[in-house]
């Protein structure tokens, strides 16, 4: 059948490859010039599977009372007069009790493994590269509290099958030498060595070549503005291109992979997404010092950040800031991003040549996406990936294939019936 895939990033390339694998047309509309261009552009670059507890856990309610007021804060809400804002909010709350956080550990597990190893199959297949790293992921703590309430997380992403080992600060700076001088800071560790870095949207890009070449259409500068639906089902999608000229396309199926916009293009066909933006931040800079900087992706609990290695470039993204869709670059957290990589690795970076970034991630309450069917026949969901769009794009797409052509993923996760 005839597929539109709303959405070039991360999400819907992943989606548009395995959907050609499966035998559909396929037809990608991204209202930018390319591929990955947004969300996807400079995230954090780990494929994090077993560093899977969501914001919202049963620690989280005491942080956000302690952020509050901190411009620096690595979860900032900017309360505005904004329902949406306020739902996600308390829906964000009932998701921070143990049972649940417990039960979206699960669903984030399963879905990372399963993606983890369509990356690699897709790797393997196609020779795609993007900087790509196969160290495992460091993940190291500052903050005695965080080490010891990380321990039950820890158990239960074990028992769904992530390989997480639990290290002393000497382990921690054996693995990733570069740490040392942050050594007496460090209080544990854990380390994941199936874990993987690379550079999203690099990938996203180099999929989009992939997809052309093996028949996927992608019609760039083409802005998705409205669904027309009639007896319960799509019957086409009202796009304008970039000479201003509108048209109808229309196909057999539609899949949502709109990121942080999903919730507006589908409401007005009764399917309520619980998704809010929260805007993350990256530096990007080039390495100065070899010998200074780390070679193993790392995670630093205490400020939620993210460090991975792009080649000859650092890339140090993170923290959530949920101001609606205000895509403005905040000086006062970009600088704290930069003097806190300063503070652990003095001298690795060029800090004189770093570029700053910011996309909206769309986040649900529980971090757990919406991927499956709706209430209308023909239309699909890929959306609401949150902290973990890149770890979970493959898996996700590959699933979304497999719902479309009428088949069962082979992944223990709750499916969207929306």
């Amino acid at each position: 059948m005839h597929v539109l895939v709303l959405g070039a990033g991360v999400i819907g390339t992943s989606a548009a490859w395995y959907l050609q694998k499966a035998g559909h047309q396929v037809t990608v509309l991204e209202r930018q010039g390319g591929a990955g261009r947004e969300t996807s552009f400079a995230n954090g670059g780990q494929i994090s599977v077993s560093h899977a507890e969501p914001w919202a856990n049963p620690s989280a309610p005491l942080k956000l009372m302690k952020w509050l007021g901190r411009e620096d804060a690595p979860l900032l809400f900017r309360l505005r007069a904004d329902w949406r804002q306020w739902r996600w909010g308390l829906s964000f709350l009932r998701e921070c009790t143990a049972a649940r956080t417990s039960r979206n550990i699960a669903q984030i597990v399963n879905l990372g493994l399963y993606s983890r190893q369509s990356l690699q199959e897709l790797r393997a297949e196609t020779g795609i590269q993007y900087d790509h790293l196969e160290r495992g992921i460091l993940h190291f703590y500052t903050s005695q509290s965080e080490w010891d309430a990380a321990q039950e997380p820890a158990e239960v992403m074990r028992r769904h099958g992530a390989d997480l080992d639990m290290l002393t600060p000497d382990q921690v700076v054996a693995i990733e030498p570069a740490l040392a001088g942050a050594r007496d800071k460090i209080v544990g560790g854990s380390m994941t060595v199936a874990d993987e870095s690379g550079d999203a949207g690099m990938f996203t890009r180099e999929l989009a070549k992939l997809c052309e070449a093996a028949g996927v259409s992608f019609l760039y500068n083409t802005t998705v503005f409205g669904m027309n639906e009639e007896g319960g089902e799509i019957t086409g999608v009202r796009v304008r291109s970039e000479d201003g000229s509108y048209a109808t396309l229309q196909a057999d199926a539609y899949v949502v992979c709109l990121g942080s916009y999903s919730p507006m293009m589908v409401r007005p066909h009764g399917i309520d997404l619980n998704i809010y933006p929260a805007k993350g931040y990256s530096v990007s800079m080039p390495v100065a010092d070899p010998d200074k900087a780390y070679h193993v992706s790392l995670t630093d609990d205490e400020y939620k950040l993210v460090f991975s290695r792009l080649g000859n470039r650092l890339r140090i993204a993170g923290t959530a800031e949920l101001n609606g869709y205000n895509l403005d670059l905040n000086p006062v957290r970009c600088e704290a991003i930069v003097r806190r990589v300063e503070e652990l690795f003095p001298g690795a970076g060029d800090t004189s040549q770093a570029s700053f970034w910011t996309g909206l991630r769309p986040l649900t309450p529980s971090n757990v996406p919406y991927i499956g069917r709706t209430r209308v026949r023909n239309l699909y969901l890929d959306t609401g990936h949150g902290t973990l769009g890149w770890t979970h794009a493959c898996g996700s797409g590959r699933a979304i294939a497999d719902i479309i052509s009428g088949n069962n993923p082979p992944v223990d996760f709750a499916f969207t019936q929306a």
